[in-house]
């Protein structure tokens, strides 16, 4: 796929949404648990098969051997009464998805007027976020430009902002970044977006950020999985997958970061219950929104090459490096990816004091297959691909849910990692 001037240029359009759903979800007096597997986690999912339970982390492959569970108030006394070794991480999911706060109100600015920070206070809709990204590039003209690489599964734009220095658009190396991919996860949204935000508004005003796009085109998706974003924000606040059917189960959705084509075949990383979180498909990039990806992948690849490719999730606190599928394969450069990973952990940790723990994927979190970073690099060939996790670390709460009041102290905290990124990697 060429990345004509008809994907690039055209503005991004708002999309008709799908038909609300009439049944809301509600968390109320969901508590969350922080389950120790240890090595009888065969047992343990036995046990867990009767519980409507939400599921967070990837059940059988977590070598911290621990599972985050939501229970529903109606079967806590029977949970409790297994007797598993589990610490309670949410006393009220309800509760927490409340101090969140409401989806804030967006308004078109003047005319190439630069869009408030306050934008950065609130969570916002998917239709507010085509309008903040097509605000942001009308006060650049000069060096950015929107576009959409392809449609979800009902039919919503995948949009992002390409940015570029003073050698003109498509003439660098890429790096390329989006969020998303996991529907509840909304604080990955912002971030990419305060990043975008960061290098446009200091491009000719900072040193440091003008060297930056003078070196590198950026490709920024904010919202990767659209109609997940839209159902998780009007009926289910932790829903996780895309809303793809299958005519072989009623569940809906795929995991599009179990997808990828590439590893998608090896057992151990993904499921192939399409009731599971981490449903993989019934064929590697059998998804819209994974085509769409791999195409603007392969674009970028046999363009200037991928210097750096960042898969934004939350939660935890990582920093995860090649590979997923296998816990003792490396990349070729990993010695590097480890030594500028330590450093970017260390320039985060400045601003707040957040410490995020680094290392390969699998090794330091769990398996995945069909993953991104995997396919990107080594069918992309990107210098360094990873996925980074944000706040909070996996032993506070707020993980499932992180309230307004942290999207800035995320973002500002990630803009340090990543300026100091740039500007060695």
């Amino acid at each position: 796929m060429k990345l004509t001037a008809a994907l690039l240029l055209a503005p991004l359009a708002l999309v008709a949404a799908a038909p609300k759903p009439s049944t809301h979800v509600s968390y109320d007096g969901y508590k969350a648990y922080r389950i120790a597997t240890g090595q009888d986690a065969a047992s343990i999912k036995s046990k867990l098969a009767k519980f409507a339970a939400v599921q967070f982390n990837n059940f059988d492959f977590n070598p911290n051997q621990e599972l985050d569970v939501a229970i529903a108030p109606t079967e806590i006394p029977a949970f409790e009464a297994l007797g598993l070794k589990a610490d309670v991480v949410s006393q009220d999911l309800g509760a927490e998805i409340a101090q969140e706060g409401s989806l804030g109100s967006y308004e078109k600015v003047s005319a190439q007027a630069v869009p408030s920070l306050s934008w950065f206070n609130t969570y916002h809709a998917y239709n507010d976020h085509i309008t903040f990204f097509n605000d942001l590039q009308a006060a650049y003209p000069q060096n950015s430009e929107t576009f959409t690489i392809g449609r979800s599964v009902q039919g919503r734009n995948i949009f992002g902002i390409h940015l570029w220095g003073s050698s003109g658009k498509g003439s660098k190396p890429a790096v390329y970044f989006h969020g998303t991919v996991h529907a509840r996860e909304w604080i990955t949204t912002k971030v990419v977006e305060y990043i975008a935000y960061q290098l446009l508004v200091g491009y000719s005003n900072d040193t440091v950020v003008t060297a930056i796009l003078n070196n590198y085109d950026f490709y920024i998706l904010p919202v990767v999985n659209p109609d997940g974003f839209v159902y998780s924000q009007t009926t289910d606040r932790l829903w996780r997958k895309n809303r793809q059917t299958r005519s072989i189960s009623s569940c809906v959705g795929t995991d599009i970061n179990r997808n990828w084509p590439y590893k998608w075949e090896l057992p151990g990383g993904a499921s192939t219950n399409p009731c599971s979180q981490t449903y993989k498909g019934l064929a590697a990039g059998d998804t819209p929104e994974i085509r769409a990806l791999v195409n603007l992948t392969q674009t970028l690849a046999n363009g200037r090459g991928i210097k750096l490719y960042i898969d934004w999730h939350s939660y935890g606190q990582y920093i995860l490096l090649p590979y997923g599928y296998n816990c003792q394969v490396r990349a070729a450069n990993h010695a590097r990816q480890t030594s500028l990973a330590s450093s970017v952990a260390a320039a985060i940790r400045r601003p707040y004091g957040s410490r995020f723990t680094y290392g390969p994927s699998c090794s330091t979190l769990y398996a995945t297959t069909g993953s991104s970073t995997d396919y990107v690099t080594d069918v992309a060939r990107s210098e360094l691909a990873w996925t980074v996790e944000l706040r909070p670390t996996s032993s506070s709460g707020n993980g499932f849910v992180l309230p307004a009041s942290q999207i800035l102290p995320s973002s500002i905290e990630q803009w340090e990692g990543m300026k100091y990124l740039f500007a060695t990697m």
